[in-house]
């Protein structure tokens, strides 16, 4: 079993393949659409197991709340756009445009998470549970991604 640090990795690492995928195609191509519902589907799922497996073990720490605020800010941010993208049309410049201003952002975010917020979270979440919490991340995340269209049917209907 994955560490949750290796889990979390391994997924950005798809991640940002999937993303230059995008940028790297053009109009409403068979390409750019399985890229991008692979990216929707997969990132909705991890952001929502992220957010119940590992940030919020780290707003347990007062320290680690501030951190963890700001990282499922960014999710809450980047959801927006995704649904926005979701339901505009690949072919028109203005996807794209606001792809790239998704793409930035995520690649931030996740830089960010690698970077900083791992550091701290290894000081809360020590080695003895390292795969303990990367179990739960992948359990959760399987879940979720059976929920990613009810989830989207119930926000619509709110």
């Amino acid at each position: 079993m994955p560490s949750i640090y290796d889990a979390i990795q391994k997924d950005h690492e798809r991640h940002r393949e999937l993303l230059n995928t995008i940028a790297d195609t053009e109009g409403d191509s068979d390409t750019r659409r399985k890229a991008w519902s692979e990216f929707f589907h997969d990132v909705k799922s991890h952001s929502a197991a992220e957010e119940e497996t590992f940030y919020s073990k780290l707003m347990q720490q007062t320290w680690g709340q501030d951190a963890a605020r700001h990282s499922v800010h960014e999710h809450a941010e980047m959801d927006e756009i995704m649904e926005e993208l979701e339901e505009m049309d690949m072919s028109s410049p203005g996807w794209l445009t606001r792809f790239k201003t998704l793409k930035h952002d995520y690649e931030h975010h996740m830089e960010e998470e690698e970077n900083e917020v791992f550091g701290r979270a290894r000081e809360v979440i020590g080695a003895e549970e390292n795969d303990a919490f990367g179990e739960r991340f992948l359990k959760r995340k399987a879940q979720e991604s059976k929920l990613v269209e009810d989830k989207r049917e119930d926000a619509l209907e709110d």
